[in-house]
């Protein structure tokens, strides 16, 4: 880990592990344990001076997705041999560039980790029609995504998800077996939750098949199909069952998805596991600040566990 990301902050305000579990050989139920002044110096977190630029190397890639329409990525590479690699999944309607991802893997490639990053089908750069995509597709996207990586010499690698592609990452981390260790950040501990973003135009969307909404001021088509296959999904049970180190980072403040979902998906899940409370954080991390501060944190956590 680099200078920078060696300065401890026991006394940081802006990221608090809230619980952590040791690693175990088998993975028994422990009660949470609050983490003490010394067991936070233990654990590496890091204060990031100034923002990330882009100093590492990037590549275009684009694949097939499930759809079977081409999807947009770039695959950000450490100068020398990496340590690791990183699949990154975004928020539900964002993509790629938005700058939580741009961030997060220039900052993971910046401390040696190669970083994936790329848009679901009918998002961003990519193909595919997005009235037809559905959590279901999502996971099966990162998947195709997954093979990316191992084609690209680098795998194994963690997946890190931002809300909704959070959710599908942990639904993923069962069909992707070359996945070290799974990290969410203000991801919601079920599907459903998506609907309160348009659920004004529910009833429009039951009877008509299908309608357009506006997340964020954009228009979106949804239809039945996502919304039947939201109901579909039990996160807390795939979480329950995951064998792989979870970090979870949310904040407090958050209005989108409430800091509710963070402590259900840490409460379903076995050791090792970590709980990061993000001070001063919005849910798309508005403030680059906190974004950098996210990446120390999962930077820390990859470099502890894989």
């Amino acid at each position: 880990m680099s200078a920078i990301l060696r300065a401890i902050v026991a006394s940081s305000s802006w990221v608090t592990p809230i619980n952590t579990h040791s690693p175990a050989p088998t993975r028994p139920t422990v009660s949470p344990s609050t983490l003490t002044d010394a067991s936070l110096t233990r654990w590496t977190t890091a204060r990031i001076a100034g923002p990330y630029p882009e100093v590492v190397p990037t590549e275009d890639l684009s694949f097939t997705g499930s759809s079977g329409a081409r999807l947009s990525g770039v695959l950000h590479r450490p100068t020398g041999t990496a340590k690791g690699s990183v699949l990154l999944a975004h928020c539900f309607t964002c993509g790629k560039d938005l700058h939580t991802m741009t961030r997060l893997a220039r900052a993971l490639a910046r401390e040696g980790y190669a970083a994936f990053r790329f848009d679901f089908t009918g998002l961003g750069t990519s193909g595919g029609d997005f009235a037809r995509t559905t959590v279901a597709t999502n996971v099966a996207d990162l998947s195709r995504a997954a093979f990316v990586l191992i084609q690209e010499g680098f795998g194994p690698f963690a997946m890190v998800g931002h809300s909704l592609g959070g959710a599908a990452v942990l639904l993923a981390a069962h069909r992707v077996k070359t996945a070290t260790a799974i990290v969410v950040l203000a991801a919601p501990a079920d599907t459903d939750h998506v609907q309160h973003l348009f659920a004004d135009d529910l009833d429009t969307i039951r009877s008509d098949g299908c309608a357009v909404v506006h997340i964020a001021g954009r228009p979106f088509p949804i239809g039945n199909e996502f919304l039947d296959d939201l109901a579909t999904h039990r996160v807390l049970d795939r979480v329950a069952e995951l064998d792989r180190p979870l970090l979870v980072l949310h904040g407090p403040d958050d209005e989108v998805v409430p800091f509710d979902h963070a402590q259900r998906i840490y409460d379903a899940a076995h050791a090792p596991k970590r709980l990061v409370s993000l001070a001063g954080a919005d849910h798309l991390l508005s403030d680059r600040t906190v974004a950098d501060q996210a990446a120390a944190a999962i930077v820390a956590w990859l470099d502890e566990t894989t």
